[in-house]
């Protein structure tokens, strides 16, 4: 890179940081750590949440997967995103966040019984820090590509933007994470369209790469337009679209309610209106970048058509950087890349720190400590959690196959999980059939990954283990073991639903019912008169479920 390229990404990336360590100054509480004292307005949330789902693995293996298996991805982005958002801030987070929760785990514990909150934050923290792992080793990737830096020099870079992450991320918490997201989304935003208008000017636009696509075929004799018609690609197995799309909405439908990295921002919001027009906002960012990003991939085909192996299809995004970005416009593209791993790092540290601190830690191993004593746990877990990320690099380095397996083994918990979370909220299952549910799922999830990846069990039909019938299959076994878990045990009263049982209560456990105590009263909106029918969240939900189910079964159906 030219010395302007570096000028602009020391910059931007110095910047933001510093702001960064700027904000913390005003955290003081539990709240103000693990909530921004429920201060939050909408339009700084819904860049959090862009930056939050946007992060730099993405530009390697979005590229990538579309160049090998067309635009069918971009449903996670668009109707599975949008839906899922308004399934989280419309209907299951406003119940968080109306009984004053911290975490969505600590509401199962109210909602389900003990055992499951810690289940569920024990999951969330082995996934996403296993996903961590995947992020660091990808930017790792992308500074060698674009960068050619030695090993040395990848890791000592990596190794800087997590220390100094983790410095502003645990001393400021969240309102530090939101704003700091926030600047970054910006410079995301600009890197992706400067990126985005290079490759498209090098493809010759729209026509000319219908064209040469029209004009091609793979190495099975498919024609390489069917990459841009999702309703057209066939991959090896021959699979149902429809059958990938209810896949891949199914994982959206259940990140922004289980990834407590989304919900953490949800619940630090100023109003429940403020939370509905934040992550609408935020997937209004998310569909044309993550659209454009795949795009690119296909355009692949047409620019390096000899990038036929998986392995070459992960190095198109760092060519494309190479090749056709000038100096400053390449700089500004990397600053975007940083931002991302930025944003990435701060988010899944102070979430999960979250999590360990009041699921886990005051909850069971140190009960009766003064809020100082937590919030110093709190901030000493953040830099835990970083640290864990780089102990799956050896493993991820070493294993190939392990990467796959921890992308396969994500749906098996986590899609039990969504399935509880929704039936808490919208049914009176017993407290009983969290735990139920959740073993339920989990051991058939677990029963078709040995299937498909370890050993063939003969007796199990494909239409159950398959990669992409798994999804609604593990669904119906979590909700269908919680409804025979409703006749047994009988169905709940409605006023019992969020009522923590007695026993269950600890006397000793004064911080976390304190701290639940301090929080701001509820806001239904931020106008001190009714929210007039222009500004209402509901319209705009509508519309852009609309958008999204047009972009998938018609733009590019």
């Amino acid at each position: 890179m030219s010395w302007l390229d570096w000028i602009i990404v020391f910059v931007l990336n110095g910047s933001v940081i510093a702001f960064g360590f700027y904000l913390a100054r005003s955290t003081h509480s539990s709240s103000d750590w693990f909530l921004g004292g429920r201060s939050l307005p909408w339009w700084g949330l819904g860049l959090s949440i862009f930056a939050t789902s946007v992060d730099n693995a993405d530009a390697v293996s979005l590229t990538g997967y579309a160049y090998n298996n067309g635009m069918h991805i971009i449903t996670a982005f668009t109707l599975a995103s949008v839906c899922g958002a308004v399934l989280a801030s419309f209907v299951v987070v406003p119940v968080l966040y109306k009984g004053g929760f911290y975490t969505n785990a600590e509401y199962l514990e109210t909602r389900f019984g003990k055992s499951i909150r810690t289940i569920s934050a024990l999951i969330q923290i082995q996934y996403r820090t296993s996903m961590l792992g995947l992020m660091i080793w990808s930017i790792y990737l992308m500074l060698q590509g674009i960068l050619d830096f030695s090993p040395v020099q990848c890791w000592s870079l990596i190794v800087l933007l997590v220390i100094f992450t983790a410095a502003y991320t645990t001393w400021g918490g969240l309102t530090s994470v939101v704003w700091t997201d926030a600047l970054q989304s910006l410079i995301m935003i600009a890197g992706g369209i400067t990126i985005f208008s290079a490759v498209w000017s090098a493809s010759g636009g729209w026509t000319a790469t219908v064209q040469k696509l029209s004009e091609s075929t793979d190495a099975n004799g498919q024609p390489l337009i069917n990459w841009l018609h999702i309703g057209q690609f066939q991959d090896s197995q021959s699979t149902s679209p429809y059958l990938i799309v209810m896949g891949w909405s199914i994982i959206g439908l259940g990140y922004y309610t289980v990834n407590h990295t989304q919900t953490m921002r949800l619940m630090g919001a100023r109003s429940l209106w403020d939370m509905k027009m934040a992550t609408l906002f935020g997937c209004l960012l998310i569909m044309p970048i993550m659209i454009g990003t795949t795009l690119m991939g296909v355009m692949g085909r047409v620019l390096v058509p000899e990038f036929t192996e998986h392995s070459s299809a992960d190095q198109l995004f760092p060519y494309y950087a190479n090749q056709f970005l000038a100096p400053g416009f390449k700089g500004l593209v990397v600053a975007g890349i940083l931002s991302a791993a930025i944003s990435t790092f701060d988010s899944i540290g102070s979430a999960l720190s979250a999590l360990f601190t009041r699921d886990i830690y005051a909850r069971w191993i140190c009960t009766s400590q003064t809020e100082k004593h937590y919030l110093k746990v709190t901030r000493w877990a953040t830099v835990g959690i970083l640290l864990i990320g780089f102990l799956y690099i050896p493993f991820i380095v070493r294993y190939d196959n392990m990467i796959q397996a921890f992308r396969t083994l994500i749906p098996i918990f986590v899609t039990p999980l969504f399935t509880i979370y929704l039936l808490g909220v919208l049914s009176r299952v017993p407290r009983q059939s969290g735990l139920v549910g959740l073993i339920a799922g989990s051991s058939f999830g677990l029963l078709g990954f040995i299937d498909r990846e370890l050993v063939d069990i003969g007796w199990l039909s494909p239409l159950l283990t398959e990669k992409w019938y798994a999804f609604p299959c593990s669904m119906l076994v979590t909700a269908l073991a919680m409804f025979l878990a409703a006749f047994k045990w009988g169905w709940l009263k409605k006023e019992t639903t969020l009522v923590l049982k007695q026993e269950d209560i600890s006397k000793d456990q004064n911080w976390l019912e304190n701290s639940r105590a301090e929080l701001q009263d509820i806001k239904i909106n931020p106008f001190k008169k009714p929210t007039p029918q222009y500004l209402n969240p509901n319209w705009y939900a509508l519309i852009l479920i609309a958008v999204s189910f047009w972009i998938i079964f018609g733009l590019f159906w």
